[in-house]
């Protein structure tokens, strides 16, 4: 009886097949530069199309090399469809690379945990991360060990490296724009912790367009985009009876905002009546459930495209000054 592992497809058969060397073969999966790019689009569709699935002990006895990207994502990043569309997004760019996504969740408590495990171990030969902070240690740690990684979000602290960021600065200048052609002159902001770096840009865009608008604000100081659902209800309901009530909101978070849009309604304040609210990034559920939202997206999906692409780049040497990447926000 034969072995049913002889049947599964093998480097010498994907030569057969595709009419070339193993050795090119076998560097046309591992994506090498040396091998031409349509020959490797052919070897890895004929692999895909013949099933063939590499022996990740065999590579990395041979390589050193595990394969592995890890993407490092805390539960609080489940938001607006955040954590789904990422992954969504990696996976469409490994797709017919030698590359596979495992997925590590972590403590806010300690995010340098999973890093060090991942470095120390060497389960895995690039890393992508999010909520990054001006001056954070994962980036110096990652940086000092010479390990291949990108970042979703940018850092301060006079580092070159690899990152896709949203620019969340102009966000909140053009939430400001749209809110002052709504005939609206009081605004709040409902930021994200103060500990990560796009709560400064944030903050910056906010101050930036009520100063050229013309417009008086103030932000939130007693919730933010990871407060919990009681919290920003609560919120919601303490801005409605203030003697001063914004007719403008300006939010980071579009799930955030259906909290807070609740708490304002038990304080009898009408969304698109009493104030405008900008949202981002609007899903398809946030525009059915709240259509008086005003949406800015942002494009999850792509973010994990490029990330992906970013840090496989890195892996293979790429310099960090050509993987850095800003998106502009769009409004909906």
């Amino acid at each position: 009886m034969s072995d049913s592992s002889e049947k599964r497809p093998t480097l010498r058969s994907l030569a057969e097949i595709t009419g070339l060397g193993i050795s090119t073969v076998s560097q046309a999966l591992r994506g090498s530069p040396e091998i031409a790019l349509e020959t490797r689009k052919r070897v890895q569709l004929a692999a895909q199309q013949a099933g063939y699935r590499p022996n990740r002990a065999g590579v990395r006895l041979r390589t050193g090399k595990s394969n592995v990207i890890t993407l490092v994502l805390n539960a609080q990043d489940g938001g607006s469809g955040f954590f789904a569309n990422m992954i969504y997004g990696i996976s469409d760019s490994l797709k017919g690379s030698p590359y596979h996504l495992v997925v590590t969740p972590y403590s806010l408590s300690d995010p340098m945990e999973p890093i060090r495990y991942i470095v120390e171990t060497n389960s895995a030969d690039g890393v992508i991360f999010s909520r990054t902070q001006p001056d954070d240690p994962r980036v110096r740690y990652l940086v000092e060990n010479n390990f291949p990684f990108t970042t979703h979000g940018r850092t301060d602290m006079g580092i070159d490296h690899s990152y896709f960021d949203f620019d969340n600065e102009a966000y909140a200048y053009e939430a400001l724009r749209t809110l002052k052609a709504k005939g609206r002159k009081h605004i709040a902001l409902i930021s994200p912790p103060p500990s990560l770096t796009y709560y400064h840009h944030t903050l910056k865009g906010f101050e930036r367009g009520l100063a050229d608008f013309e417009l008086t604000g103030f932000m939130l100081a007693n919730a933010n985009t990871d407060s919990e659902i009681s919290e920003l209800q609560h919120a919601g309901l303490e801005l409605s009876q203030r003697k001063d009530p914004p007719d403008g909101i300006v939010c980071v978070s579009s799930s955030v905002a259906l909290a807070l849009i609740s708490g304002l309604g038990k304080g009898h304040l009408v969304i698109g009546h009493d104030y405008d609210l900008v949202a981002k990034p609007m899903t398809d559920l946030v525009s059915m459930s709240q259509p008086e939202i005003i949406g800015i997206d942002e494009d999850f999906r792509r973010a994990g495209q490029e990330l992906a692409r970013m840090v496989i780049e890195r892996i293979a040497g790429t310099n960090t000054f050509v993987l850095q990447m800003v998106d502009q926000p769009k409004l909906r």
